[in-house]
Protein backbone atom coordinates (compact mmCIF):
# COMPACT_ATOMS: atom_id res chain seq x y z
CA UNK A 1 0.00 0.00 0.00
CA UNK A 2 1.37 3.11 -1.07
CA UNK A 3 1.07 5.74 1.68
CA UNK A 4 0.42 9.69 1.01
CA UNK A 5 3.41 11.93 1.65
CA UNK A 6 3.22 14.78 3.91
CA UNK A 7 5.28 17.83 4.96
CA UNK A 8 5.02 20.77 6.81
CA UNK A 9 6.19 24.39 5.45
CA UNK A 10 5.55 28.18 5.53
CA UNK A 11 3.61 29.72 3.09
CA UNK A 12 4.69 32.77 0.95
CA UNK A 13 2.74 35.32 0.31
CA UNK A 14 1.87 36.61 -3.13
CA UNK A 15 4.65 39.35 -3.69
CA UNK A 16 7.53 36.98 -2.40
CA UNK A 17 5.93 34.39 -4.91
CA UNK A 18 5.84 36.73 -7.87
CA UNK A 19 9.81 38.60 -6.52
CA UNK A 20 10.80 34.67 -7.19
CA UNK A 21 8.67 34.05 -10.56
CA UNK A 22 10.90 37.30 -11.99
CA UNK A 23 14.16 35.64 -10.71
CA UNK A 24 13.70 32.16 -11.69
CA UNK A 25 12.45 33.23 -15.22
CA UNK A 26 15.51 35.20 -15.58
CA UNK A 27 17.37 31.95 -13.95
CA UNK A 28 15.72 29.61 -16.33
CA UNK A 29 17.97 30.99 -19.65
CA UNK A 30 21.13 30.41 -17.73
CA UNK A 31 20.91 27.46 -15.44
CA UNK A 32 20.21 24.22 -16.58
CA UNK A 33 17.72 22.98 -14.82
CA UNK A 34 15.05 20.47 -15.54
CA UNK A 35 12.67 21.46 -12.38
CA UNK A 36 11.78 24.81 -11.76
CA UNK A 37 9.25 25.35 -8.38
CA UNK A 38 6.03 26.07 -9.58
CA UNK A 39 4.71 29.65 -8.13
CA UNK A 40 2.33 27.79 -5.41
CA UNK A 41 4.67 25.45 -4.34
CA UNK A 42 6.91 27.76 -3.35
CA UNK A 43 6.97 27.72 0.80
CA UNK A 44 10.04 26.89 3.67
CA UNK A 45 9.84 23.15 4.81
CA UNK A 46 9.94 23.10 8.56
CA UNK A 47 9.66 18.96 8.68
CA UNK A 48 9.50 16.96 5.71
CA UNK A 49 7.11 13.65 7.10
CA UNK A 50 7.23 11.23 4.25
CA UNK A 51 4.68 8.69 3.83
CA UNK A 52 2.45 8.66 6.43
CA UNK A 53 -0.52 6.27 8.24
CA UNK A 54 -3.65 8.37 8.72
CA UNK A 55 -3.42 7.69 12.59
CA UNK A 56 0.11 9.27 12.92
CA UNK A 57 -1.33 12.13 10.43
CA UNK A 58 -4.09 12.76 12.78
CA UNK A 59 -1.92 12.85 15.76
CA UNK A 60 0.37 15.59 14.40
CA UNK A 61 -2.53 17.70 14.08
CA UNK A 62 -3.74 17.15 17.23
CA UNK A 63 -0.64 18.29 18.58
CA UNK A 64 0.35 21.61 15.84
CA UNK A 65 -2.46 23.17 17.52
CA UNK A 66 0.05 24.57 19.96
CA UNK A 67 1.23 26.47 17.11
CA UNK A 68 -2.14 28.85 17.35
CA UNK A 69 -0.49 30.23 20.47
CA UNK A 70 3.02 31.17 18.64
CA UNK A 71 3.12 34.86 17.67
CA UNK A 72 3.46 35.27 14.39
CA UNK A 73 7.18 37.40 13.11
CA UNK A 74 9.10 38.27 10.07
CA UNK A 75 11.88 37.26 8.50
CA UNK A 76 14.11 38.25 5.28
CA UNK A 77 14.52 35.77 2.41
CA UNK A 78 16.46 36.36 -1.12
CA UNK A 79 20.16 35.23 -1.24
CA UNK A 80 20.91 32.41 -4.15
CA UNK A 81 22.37 29.14 -2.77
CA UNK A 82 22.80 25.88 -3.37
CA UNK A 83 22.94 22.34 -2.11
CA UNK A 84 24.92 19.55 -3.75
CA UNK A 85 28.48 19.65 -5.75
CA UNK A 86 29.11 23.36 -6.41
CA UNK A 87 29.97 22.72 -9.62
CA UNK A 88 26.54 20.44 -10.72
CA UNK A 89 24.47 21.62 -7.71
CA UNK A 90 21.44 19.31 -7.38
CA UNK A 91 18.99 22.23 -5.94
CA UNK A 92 18.84 25.91 -6.26
CA UNK A 93 16.99 27.77 -3.32
CA UNK A 94 16.30 31.26 -1.86
CA UNK A 95 18.12 31.61 1.40
CA UNK A 96 15.64 32.07 4.56
CA UNK A 97 17.10 34.42 7.74
CA UNK A 98 17.99 31.90 10.63
CA UNK A 99 16.27 34.08 12.79
CA UNK A 100 15.32 32.60 16.34
CA UNK A 101 11.52 33.09 15.93
CA UNK A 102 11.90 30.46 12.86
CA UNK A 103 14.15 28.42 14.77
CA UNK A 104 11.89 28.20 17.85
CA UNK A 105 8.71 27.31 15.22
CA UNK A 106 10.94 24.40 13.80
CA UNK A 107 11.70 23.15 16.98
CA UNK A 108 8.33 23.35 18.48
CA UNK A 109 7.28 21.49 14.51
CA UNK A 110 9.85 19.22 15.29
CA UNK A 111 8.72 18.11 18.66
CA UNK A 112 5.30 18.06 17.73
CA UNK A 113 6.40 15.30 15.27
CA UNK A 114 8.50 13.09 17.74
CA UNK A 115 4.82 12.96 20.22
CA UNK A 116 3.42 11.81 16.79
CA UNK A 117 5.84 9.44 15.95
CA UNK A 118 7.89 11.22 13.49
CA UNK A 119 11.87 10.14 13.24
CA UNK A 120 14.08 13.65 14.26
CA UNK A 121 15.94 14.65 11.05
CA UNK A 122 19.67 14.72 11.79
CA UNK A 123 20.66 17.21 9.32
CA UNK A 124 20.73 20.81 10.87
CA UNK A 125 18.25 23.05 9.97
CA UNK A 126 18.62 25.29 6.81
CA UNK A 127 15.90 27.27 6.20
CA UNK A 128 15.16 27.77 2.24
CA UNK A 129 12.55 28.08 -0.32
CA UNK A 130 13.52 26.01 -3.12
CA UNK A 131 13.71 27.50 -6.94
CA UNK A 132 14.95 24.57 -8.85
CA UNK A 133 15.82 20.81 -9.02
CA UNK A 134 18.07 18.07 -10.69
CA UNK A 135 20.85 20.37 -12.71
CA UNK A 136 20.85 19.23 -16.45
CA UNK A 137 24.70 19.19 -16.10
CA UNK A 138 27.34 21.36 -17.88
CA UNK A 139 29.40 23.79 -16.08
CA UNK A 140 27.96 27.32 -15.01
CA UNK A 141 29.68 30.03 -13.03
CA UNK A 142 26.53 30.27 -10.85
CA UNK A 143 28.95 32.67 -8.70
CA UNK A 144 27.44 35.75 -10.77
CA UNK A 145 24.17 34.62 -9.95
CA UNK A 146 24.55 34.44 -6.43
CA UNK A 147 26.57 37.94 -6.74
CA UNK A 148 23.21 39.48 -8.60
CA UNK A 149 20.48 38.13 -6.59
CA UNK A 150 21.36 38.69 -3.29
CA UNK A 151 18.57 41.23 -1.61
CA UNK A 152 16.81 40.42 1.19
CA UNK A 153 12.64 40.70 1.64
CA UNK A 154 10.96 40.55 4.54
CA UNK A 155 7.63 38.72 4.80
CA UNK A 156 5.54 37.87 7.83
CA UNK A 157 5.31 34.02 8.59
CA UNK A 158 1.36 34.37 10.10
CA UNK A 159 0.86 30.53 8.68
CA UNK A 160 2.10 27.04 9.18
CA UNK A 161 0.98 24.57 7.07
CA UNK A 162 0.87 20.55 6.61
CA UNK A 163 0.79 19.56 2.89
CA UNK A 164 -0.11 16.64 1.20
CA UNK A 165 1.97 16.14 -2.07
CA UNK A 166 1.28 14.93 -5.32
CA UNK A 167 4.16 14.45 -6.88
CA UNK A 168 2.49 13.91 -10.69
CA UNK A 169 0.56 17.39 -10.44
CA UNK A 170 1.01 21.22 -10.92
CA UNK A 171 0.62 22.35 -8.31
CA UNK A 172 2.23 19.24 -6.07
CA UNK A 173 1.24 20.69 -2.54
CA UNK A 174 -2.18 20.93 -1.41
CA UNK A 175 -2.61 22.06 2.26
CA UNK A 176 -4.12 20.11 4.68
CA UNK A 177 -4.54 21.90 7.59
CA UNK A 178 -3.55 25.42 8.15
CA UNK A 179 -2.60 26.70 11.61
CA UNK A 180 -2.96 30.25 12.34
CA UNK A 181 -0.07 31.91 14.42
CA UNK A 182 -1.35 34.72 16.59
CA UNK A 183 -0.75 38.09 15.07
CA UNK A 184 0.16 41.44 17.47
CA UNK A 185 -2.97 44.03 17.39
CA UNK A 186 -1.67 47.04 16.74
Amino acid sequence: MNLPHYFVGIPLPGNLKQILVETQSVLKSHLPYKQWTHPDDFHVTLKFLGPTAKENLDTLLEELKLLENVLAFNVCAGSLGTFGNPNNPRVLWGAVERKDELLYLHQLVESAAAQAGFQKENRAFKPHITLAKKWDGGKMDLQKWKEQYNSQHSFSVDQVVVYQIFPHQSPKYKPVRIFDLVKEES
